[in-house]
């Protein structure tokens, strides 16, 4: 593709726009100022990022990033995090998956797909989270949201033309109304997406003499509906109740064209495949929640429930034209997958006249899925019907002191932990998991002030990584006649323990880790014999073990601050199914530079990238991406963004692994380079009278 052209174009459109809306703005004349001084504001310029101990804050309403188009995008854009080339997860850099809270209630990716930039005040990615969140994951991401302060009506329209490789759009609604002790929200998008995405892979299976390599492509037309509304009702000063509501409504369709060449011992083919698919996502999730202030004996109490509700429905119509003949049927795939959560939980936080605190509180979590498959094989001529079901039970309750003695900062806290897990196939008389388990998960964490600038911290956590549902349904991508990414109905939970130290001067952190994780979830082959249909899905590996060096050096010179995180990893993983290699120690390094120019211009040069990696089984290429984005403001009323993402097109991932004894090389080509101008307007009215702001908190679940 060529860029320059919609480049030109969008430079074109951009200067008109800015154009027109100086010549929009209302300015008041000098000489109509009244004589009169009203009042005198302060303002201070606010840090896009802030860092404390190696945990990174960001303000996203006051920066560039307000006007990235969506949360996921959002946050790949922030030091340390990791989107996957599906979209589907999140990582952190020497980390895994993190835990992601919005306004303190536990969420998932799609509670991210449902919520609105436009609605997010602060990021705050926290690498040493206490006892009070869930024991699952070594980090957070804490999204904190906007709460009006003043009564008022505000609403905001966005407007999103996204240039990748084909054309996408998003359009925005978001308004707030505040009177009172009473504040509502509502918000409605509709994203127009044609996303593209490509992989190949070449493996080998010498015990059984194939050699097969594939390469895949999809083009997508998606339809996104996006909303959310809720109540926040501020009974006294401490004292709130809230209501919400949100969701995201997603059809796809796509055709899946895969080149395949395949050797089986002196039988050659080469298969053209043609899958015809249409694909439902549907997502709701409603919340309640009540915080009550004892201010008697200077308790705060807390309790949340919450129902969340995730549909998927995939339909998928495969043929296959061997060797340059005639496309002939292959399959008829029909994959449902329904997943409902309920759960609650209780918080209660004393406060003591020393400057002590005791937290403890409990949550229940219970989980129900369905998984329906209907496979009608023209060529063998059967029709496979399949139906699993998956409870889960999760009773949680948790302690914690923290406090300050002298010059030590200190908190210790405990969470206990029970799991009962049921599953089987409606067919089938004996059970396919039957699992109950109770595990103890300790932290603490000890800060020492050397002075007002220098501290030491040391920090332990024992914490666990269970799978998400939709990993434990028996949906399937069919790929080729030889090829499946299959479903992981037996993936057990991986349980990590790590300690770490840190040095924090000013704003600079320089922090040392180690952890051990153990069942560490990585992906496997099943080779079948019969049909001789290769398999990848996700198994419990023995173990990962490994240290990370995590530098922060933010930086401020006049016009220009730079934000720089590095992080030195070694890490090893082990099992017996899998060709061992010597670990070897990458780099992964992120530099944030922005750029306060005259007349509300604002230019921002971002680039990140990660050195040649090998973990010891898995080998992964070196990458380095550059972004870069310029806003103009005008007034409170108008702002305009232009962004160019990955600039050099560099954004691929290879993996390079021997597991089972078959030998496979992944490439996958991510579409992000990617031109995209967005427009936002603002409008509504403020008054005088001014409100505390509270966060709110509540509990979610693993719902993918």
């Amino acid at each position: 593709m060529n860029i320059y052209l919609p480049l030109k174009l969008l430079v074109a459109i951009l200067l008109f726009l800015l154009s027109f809306m100086a010549n929009a703005q209302n300015e008041t004349p000098k000489d109509s100022i009244s004589n009169q001084l009203n009042e005198v504001v302060i303002s201070q310029e606010k840090k896009t990022f802030t860092n404390s101990n190696g945990n990174i804050k960001v303000d996203v309403a006051n920066s560039v990033y307000s006007t990235i188009p969506n949360p996921v995008d959002l946050l790949s854009k922030l030091p340390s995090v990791q989107v996957s080339t599906d979209r589907e997860s999140i990582s952190i850099v020497g980390k895994g998956n993190p835990l992601i809270y919005i306004d303190g209630q536990k969420a998932t990716i799609n509670d991210l797909n449902a919520l609105t930039v436009a609605d997010i005040k602060t990021v705050e990615i926290i690498k040493n989270p206490s006892s009070k969140y869930e024991a699952e994951g070594r980090a957070v991401i804490l999204i904190t949201r906007k709460l009006s302060k003043k009564d008022s009506f505000r609403t905001e329209i966005s407007e999103v033309a996204s240039f990748k490789r084909n054309y996408n759009n998003y359009l925005g609604f978001n308004s707030s109304f505040k009177k009172g002790k009473l504040e509502w929200k509502a918000n409605f998008n509709y994203n127009k997406l044609n996303p593209w995405e490509n992989h190949t892979l070449e493996y080998e299976i010498p015990k059984a003499s194939i050699v097969s390599n594939y390469d895949v492509m999809a083009n997508t037309k998606r339809n996104q509906y996006v909303f959310g509304g809720g109540i926040f009702y501020k009974m006294k000063e401490e004292d709130y109740f809230s209501i919400n509501v949100n969701g995201k409504l997603q059809n796809d369709t796509f055709d899946i064209n895969t080149f395949t060449y395949n050797k089986n011992q002196n039988q050659e083919n080469n298969v053209f495949t043609l899958s015809d698919n249409a694909s439902k996502k549907n997502f709701v999730n409603a919340f309640m929640n009540y915080s009550k202030k004892i201010k008697s004996i200077d308790t705060q109490f807390f309790t949340g429930f919450q129902y969340s509700n995730f549909n998927q429905h995939l339909e998928s119509l495969v043929s296959n034209n061997y060797n340059e003949t005639n496309f002939e049927l292959s399959q008829n795939r029909d994959q449902k997958f329904n997943v409902d959560v309920f759960s609650g939980r209780i918080d209660v936080e004393k406060k003591f006249k020393n400057e002590m605190n005791l937290e403890y509180g409990g949550l229940y979590l219970k989980a129900k899925s369905k998984s329906d498959a209907t496979i009608l094989d023209f060529e063998k001529k059967e029709n496979e019907v399949s139906n699993y079901d998956f409870k889960e039970e999760n009773l949680a309750a948790y302690i914690q002191f923290s406090g300050k003695l002298k010059k030590i900062d200190f908190s210790l806290g405990l969470r206990t932990e029970n799991t009962d897990v049921y599953s089987k196939f409606r067919t089938e008389v004996s059970t396919s998991i039957d699992k109950n388990y109770t595990n103890l998960f300790p932290k603490a964490d000890l800060t020492f002030s050397i002075d007002s600038t220098k501290s030491i911290n040391v920090n332990y956590a024992k914490s666990i990584v269970r799978p998400k549902y939709s990993s434990l349904s028996q949906i399937a991508t069919y790929i080729n006649p030889y090829f499946l990414y299959g479903s992981s109905l037996n993936l057990g939970p991986a349980f990590v323990d790590e300690v770490s130290s840190s040095f924090q001067y000013r704003d600079k952190t320089l922090k040392l880790s180690y952890f051990q994780t153990k069942n560490v979830t990585n992906p496997s082959f099943i080779f079948n014999e019969e049909t001789n249909v290769l398999t990848i899905n996700d198994v419990n590996f023995k173990r990962e073990t490994g240290f990370t060096i995590d530098l922060a050096l933010p930086f401020t010179y006049k016009f220009w601050t730079t934000t720089n995180n590095f992080v030195f990893v070694k890490s090893k993983v082990e099992d017996d199914t899998a060709v061992l290699h010597p670990s070897k120690p990458y780099l992964y390094y992120y530099s944030n530079n922005t750029f306060k120019l005259p007349k509300d211009f604002t230019f921002v040069l971002s680039f990140w990238g990660l050195t040649k990696q090998n973990d010891g089984i898995f080998e992964r290429k070196a990458n380095f991406i550059v972004d870069l984005s310029m806003v103009k403001a005008f007034g409170k009323n108008w702002n305009c963004t232009l962004n160019y993402n990955d600039i050099f097109k560099t954004t691929s991932y290879t993996d390079g692994f021997t597991v089972n004894d078959i030998n496979a090389k992944f490439k996958y080509w991510v579409d992000a380079n990617e031109i995209s101008i967005a427009i936002r307007y603002s409008f509504g009215k403020v008054k005088d009278s001014e409100f505390k702001e509270k966060s709110v908190n509540e509990s979610e679940n693993r719902i993918k």
